[in-house]
This record gives structure tokens, C-alpha cells and sequence, in this order.
């Protein structure tokens, strides 16, 4: 069976069982459309929470991301796994006790105002279709390269399949067809991990053989890594970060970006007990963390296998800089995962000194510049798109046709189950809090299922029509949705819950200048949406304020949200009495008061 035959099984076969578990648990009412009833248990809910979050970018980028830049690029890791902390502690267990379906439902409520539950619904929106923007490119690579289709393809194939089970099944639907495809996509993820660890260094627990001896050289792994990057002018895997400014505000932005994502936030929203929404948490950050424990052994091997699948000589020990003149491969040489991976444009070649040779190095190095002189290399001839290197792995260390395959459908649920989870929250955002209780309060219950699952076809067709023109690879991509939700949405929820003085002016206000100030900064040092052509600063360090990247504003944006909040609320009235005993009543069980005072 041909290798394509294989993917196409397995890809198939993860469709089929997707569409048929919307079919059977196809959402009746509104409750099971929003929330799946109410009455998910806490481990399905928690293993749906994982899928949900682990998007693409979990799986296809990060590892790349951390294969490229090393140890600066392990903020992902630590600021995604830390969000979820805050999440389960500080907001999960508060605003399932309130009992709304959605995150602007709650904001309204809490702020008892409409406009504030209008503003929530604009940043709602806007945070999830940047995050789903993401989801549709890791979805257009991996099909791109497993069913041999252009990546443009590719988005439009998944937006099909997410049509068919999330605008049918709902919340309902996608609970159980996110437990489905967490076992799909875990399972994809570790097992060609275990194969390739056993292959570099004889430990088959991935996460322990990355400490582990390099079986070729003696060496340990990340050491012998270190070696073959510099030895070709690249930067070492595990420096250290000269901008420990940009790295704490971007790790920090992950984090409340991750505690207000909406789609995760939902999610607590569909078990019977606020205690259930603690546990859910707790099974959910298990869930996760079999993967993210695994994500850094994936990225170092996969480095190391590119690099010395082009330099082969450099598998064994390197001693010393000048080594990195030994010879690459003859580009005729290139191994089949090569030549079909540039197929989907996302590896290319340019023979700049018409030697056959495929010289790939820092040519930004400017110590690398007299070695590089001295082999007559006029510049680097590879570009290798970060968001290949998890898909490819298993084809670059020759594993067997099924692991190959088993990864395909892994990629593709990991795409798939995000993206239900984001089109979800905005469908919600738009029937619930919009048309039923602003627009149209009387609206029956069989027109606001019409209205959501309309309003879902449409934030595909927009978010597929974006996946198209991405901003930046999925994870960087992600991570200005990360930011936008950090700065608008995180500190509403935290004032809400632990404010009795925050009012809705100060709500509106906060929510509104952390968006906007966001939104500049990343158009500003970004460019992202300009039109070509205009003048914009260049996105370099160079030219950030304070050196802060624009996929790290968003914990300044949360800054500026808290200030300018509780700068206004103090300078208007306080809210409503009933409203603050609400906020206490979330936060403290009955009777505390009267058992203190007592």
C-alpha cells in the first residue's frame, strides 16, 4: 500500500468518526447547542478541555517554534501550561458557579449593562478569529502534504469538515468529538516520539532522551545539538535570553491570554457542579501535559535529524567551527520526505553558487562570514517552514508508513478540535448575546439555534478566507490572539470576580483602551493587515518600544486595562448593591457571612 493510501486510511477514518459522533450526539436545544446540557463529566470534560486548547499550534508549531529558536522559544511551554493554573484556580470555579453559557453573558450580566456586553462580543470576536486563523493554516499545511493537495486546498477541506460536525452537533457534538480527537492526537503526537528517541538514544521516554546520550557521538543530545548549530554559525540550542524583558512580558501575555481565552472558558461552563469545574482543570492540565512534557524532546531530535540529514558528516562528534565546512548533500541526493515536502511549497531550495550542494547555515552570522568565504558559499539555499518539522519527523528518521499516517490524522485533529471549540464561542457570542439578549429578546428558541448555526457557518467562510493570508506561522499567529484576549477580556473577568467596586464604566473603559492600544501596537510594529505598499516600521527589535515584541504586548495591554478601569470606576458611582452582594455570593459559599458574624 502505497504511503499516500495509508494517510488517505487514517485521515479517513478520523473524519468518519468525527462526523458520526456529531450525528449521534446532534445538539436538540439551545443548552445542548451552548454548553452540551450541563452535564458532561468532569474527565470527558476535561480530556475535551485539552483538545480544545492543544490546538495546532500545540502540535504543529510549538515544537517547530522551539526546534528554530531553542531554549528562547520554551516561553510557549511555560506561559501556556501557566495560564491554565490561573485559569483552574482564579477563574473556572467562579464563573461556572454564575451559571451563564458564555463569557459576554457573564460580562453583561456583572456589569449590567448592554454595552458592556457588546464590547465583550467585539473582543470575543476578534480574539477567537485570529486564534482560528491559525488553526485553518495548521490545517492547510498538514492536509497539503498528507493528501497531496495545495495548502489553499487544504483550509478549504477542513473548513468543510468543521461545518459538518460543529454547526450540526453544537457544544454537544464537539465535546464528544474533542474526547475523540485528543485520543487521536495524543496518541499521533507520542508514539513517533518513543520510536525516534529510541533511535537517537536508546531511551524510549522521550522526555528523558533528551538528557540522554546522543548514540552516534557519545555526547549528551541538547550537547551534541549545540555542537552541530554552531558549528553552522547558527546560535546555540539551550543560550540564554538577552531580553529578559520581552521574554517575561511574553510568557506573561500566554499566560492571561490562556485564562481568558473564551472557547476554553466555555467549556466550564457544560459540567453539573462548580466542584466539577475544579476537576475538570485537574484533568485537563493531566491531559495536557502529556503532550507539552513531550514537545521539547520532539523539537531537539528533529533539529538534529534536519541538520544531519543535510550535513551527514556532522552526525558524529564535532570538534571544532571549521567542521561546518564538511560537505552537504548533493541536492539530486535529497531524501523522499524532501523532495515531497517540496511539493507543498513549504521547503524550498535556491542554488546560489550553482554548486548542487545544499548549503544551509547562518548567513546572518557575521563570524560565520570567513568560513563561509573560504567554501565559496554565497548564502543560504534552504528555508525550512517551522510548522513542518513535527509533521515531518517521522518521515525524516524513515519510520515505518503507519506512524506516518497516525501523525497526518494527529495534525489534522489538532486543528479540527481548536477550531470547532473558537467558532463555537463566536456563533455563541453572536446569537446569545447579541440577537437573544440585545437585539431580540422574544426570539424563539428554533430561531437562535438558526441564528448560531448560521452565524458558525459564516465565522468559517471568514476565518477560512483569513487562513489564506496568515500573519505568521500558526503558533506566532496564535500567540497575537493570546495577546488580544490577555489585554481585553482576562482583566474584566478578574474585576468581576474579585471587584465589588469595579463598575460597568470602568468595565467598558478598561476593556476598550487594552484592545485598542493592543490592536496598534501589533498593526503598528507588525503590519499585519496593512496595505502593501504604505509606509510602516519594519518588525524588528530594533524598532519595538522598550524591546517589546508585538506577540508580547498583550500583558502591557492587560496593564493598561486594569489602570484605566479602576481609574474610571473610582471617578463614578459604585455598582448597584444587589450587584456587589451577586460578586460576593460567587465568591463565598451561603451562610459564611452569617457564620462569621455569629
Amino acid at each position: 500500500m502505497s504511503q499516500f493510501a495509508i494517510n488517505l486510511l487514517f485521515v479517513g477514518a478520523s473524519f468518519a468518526l468525527y462526523i458520526g459522533i456529531a450525528i449521534w450526539a446532534r445538539a436538540g436545544s439551545t443548552k445542548e447547542f451552548y454548553v452540551a446540557g450541563g452535564g458532561v463529566h468532569p474527565i470527558t470534560n476535561g480530556m475535551a478541555t485539552a483538545a480544545d486548547w492543544m490546538s495546532a499550534a500545540s502540535f504543529i508549531s510549538m515544537a517547530g517554534l522551539i526546534a528554530s529558536g531553542g531554549y528562547a522559544n520554551s516561553t510557549y511551554l511555560m506561559g501556556w501550561t501557566g495560564g491554565f493554573v490561573i485559569l483552574a484556580m482564579l477563574l473556572a470555579p467562579y464563573l461556572r458557579k454564575f451559571g451563564k453559557f458564555t463569557v459576554p453573558d457573564f460580562i453583561g450580566e456583572r456589569f449590567y449593562s448592554r454595552t458592556a456586553r457588546v464590547v465583550a462580543v467585539i473582543c470575543l470576536i476578534i480574539a477567537s478569529v485570529t486564534y482560528v486563523i491559525g488553526q485553518m493554516t495548521g490545517a492547510g499545511v498538514a492536509f497539503s502534504r498528507f493528501l497531496e493537495v495545495p495548502s489553499t486546498w487544504g483550509i478549504w477541506i477542513a473548513a468543510g469538515i468543521v461545518f459538518l460536525y460543529a454547526v450540526f452537533g453544537g457544544m454537544k457534538g464537539i465535546t464528544y468529538t474533542q474526547v475523540a480527537q485528543y485520543i487521536v492526537l495524543i496518541v499521533a503526537y507520542t508514539i513517533p516520539a518513543v520510536f525516534i528517541s529510541m533511535q537517537l538514544t536508546g531511551n524510549p521516554i522521550p522526555m528523558f532522551g533528551m538528557f540522554s546520550s546522543h548514540t552516534e557521538s557519545g555526547l549528551p543530545l541538547l550537547q551534541k545539538l549545540d555542537d552541530v548549530v554552531m558549528a553552522l554559525g547558527f546560535q546555540d540550542y539551550t543560550a540564554d535570553v538577552d531580553n529578559k524583558l520581552n521574554m517575561v512580558l511574553f510568557t506573561l501575555s500566554l499566560m492571561i491570554g490562556t485564562a481568558g481565552l473564551p472557547h476554553v472558558i466555555i467549556r466550564f461552563f457544560t459540567v453539573p457542579k462548580v466542584a466539577d469545574a475544579r476537576w475538570s482543570a485537574g484533568w485537563a492540565l493531566v491531559f495536557i501535559a502529556l503532550l507539552y512534557l513531550t514537545a521539547p524532546a520532539v523539537a531537539s531530535m528533529a533539529r538534529l535529524n534536519l541538520m544531519t540529514t543535510i550535513y551527514p558528516e556532522l552526525t558524529g562528534q564535532v570538534d571544532n567551527y571549521e567542521e561546518a565546512g564538511a560537505e552537504p548533500i548533493l541536492y539530486e541526493d535529497r531524501p523522499e520526505w524532501f523532495r515531497t515536502w517540496e511539493e507543498t511549497g513549504l521547503i524550498t531550495f535556491f542554488d546560489f553558487n550553482d554548486d548542487g550542494r545544499i548549503q544551509f547555515y547562518n548567513d546572518a552570522n557575521a563570524e560565520f562570514d570567513v568560513i563561509a568565504d573560504s567554501r565559496g558559499w554565497e548564502g543560504n539555499e534552504l528555508t525550512v517552514n517551522n510548522d513542518i518539522l513535527v509533521l515531518a519527523n517521522p518521515e525524516i528518521a524513515n519510520l515505518p508508513g503507519w506512524v506516518i499516517g497516525l501523525i497526518a490524522a494527529g495534525g489534522i485533529a489538532a486543528a479540527l478540535s481548536t477550531a470547532a471549540g473558537l467558532l463555537l464561542a463566536i456563533s455563541s457570542a453572536i446569537s446569545h448575546d447579541l440577537i437573544k439578549n440585545t437585539i431580540n429578546p422574544n426570539i424563539s428558541e428554533k430561531k437562535e439555534m438558526l441564528a448560531a448555526r448560521i452565524s458558525m457557518g459564516g465565522a468559517i467562510l471568514l476565518a477560512t478566507y483569513l487562513g489564506l493570508n496568515p500573519p505568521g506561522f500558526a503558533a506566532q499567529t496564535v500567540a497575537l490572539a493570546f495577546g488580544i484576549a490577555g489585554a481585553s477580556l482576562f482583566p474584566v473577568l478578574m474585576m468581576g470576580i474579585f471587584s465589588t467596586r469595579m463598575n460597568s464604566a470602568g468595565a467598558v473603559a478598561g476593556m476598550l483602551s487594552g484592545l485598542v492600544c493592543t490592536l496598534l501596537y501589533i498593526f503598528t510594529y507588525l503590519g499585519w493587515l496593512f496595505i502593501p505598499g504604505t509606509n510602516m516600521l519594519p518588525n524588528t527589535p530594533d524598532n519595538w518600544l522598550f524591546g517589546i515584541s508585538p506577540l508580547s504586548f498583550g500583558a502591557v495591554g492587560a496593564m493598561i486595562n486594569f489602570a484605566v478601569a479602576f481609574l474610571v470606576s473610582s471617578m463614578t458611582a459604585p455598582p448597584p448593591k444587589e450587584i456587589q452582594e451577586l460578586v460576593q455570593s460567587v465568591r463565598y459559599p451561603k451562610g459564611a457571612g452569617a457564620a462569621v458574624d455569629h
